[in-house]
């Protein structure tokens, strides 16, 4: 019994990944079309979603089924109920690339403004979270789901300080502001999918560790330090 459990897990393990790379790509097309106003693209990624919830479905069936089949026990049931975490972050970060794309299109109907580079960064660093996380789970690496979660600040400061150029140029622009505002509804997108990011990464280092790190002050800090 415990043979069949151990390749229904190491399965389990492949089409997370296969999930994890699919919204990646989701990610990585959204940026694409953003920059180069290809609302073809951005549609392409709308379409696709439907695939990434159809994943996290039938992922999340298979999980609930391997527990009432198998009912396994400490390591092997933090493994199945990590992956339940982990498909929901999943499905939600594909959620935001469609938010992207759906944005993407609205703009190629509005007049052309540029795409700030930090938009490019923040996706960058997101998709290269996203797939460190994906490689800790395969590998139970903790130390490599611990780096993950210190990424995310270098999104959050340059979310925070693309907002802050947003507000003023809102405040000296005269003309069109829907664009900027769909521009800032991006960074927003982006900063949330470096969040469940993170999320994902936590969520290993309890699989691994057995241990609930969400909420807990961030590495090197104590609790209650100003």
């Amino acid at each position: 019994m415990q043979r069949h459990l151990d390749a229904e897990l190491e399965q389990l393990k492949g089409r997370i990944t296969e999930m994890g790379n699919m919204v990646d790509l989701q990610m990585k097309e959204a940026t694409e079309a953003l920059v180069e106003r290809d609302p073809v693209k951005a549609k392409g990624v709308i379409d696709r979603d439907h695939q990434v919830n159809a994943m996290e479905v039938g992922i999340d069936e298979d999980c609930v089924r391997m527990i009432a089949l198998h009912q396994p026990e400490a390591r092997d049931l933090r493994f199945v109920i990590t992956a339940m975490k982990i498909i929901t972050d999943l499905e939600r970060m594909s959620d935001l690339a469609s938010n992207i794309s759906e944005r993407v299109v609205e703009l190629c109907d509005e007049p052309s403004i540029p795409v700030p580079s930090s938009i490019v960064e923040m996706s960058n660093i997101g998709r290269g979270m996203l797939r460190e996380a994906l490689d800790a789970f395969v590998s139970r690496n903790t130390a490599l789901a611990r780096q993950v979660t210190l990424e995310d600040e270098r999104v959050n400061v340059l979310h925070r300080e693309l907002v802050k150029t947003i507000v003023e140029n809102l405040k000296r622009h005269t003309g069109e502001t829907s664009p900027i505002i769909r521009i800032l509804f991006v960074s927003r997108s982006l900063e949330r999918f470096a969040d469940h990011a993170t999320n994902v990464a936590e969520i290993i280092m309890y699989m691994v560790e057995g241990k609930i790190i969400r909420h807990m002050a961030p590495y090197g800090e104590k609790e209650g330090a100003p």
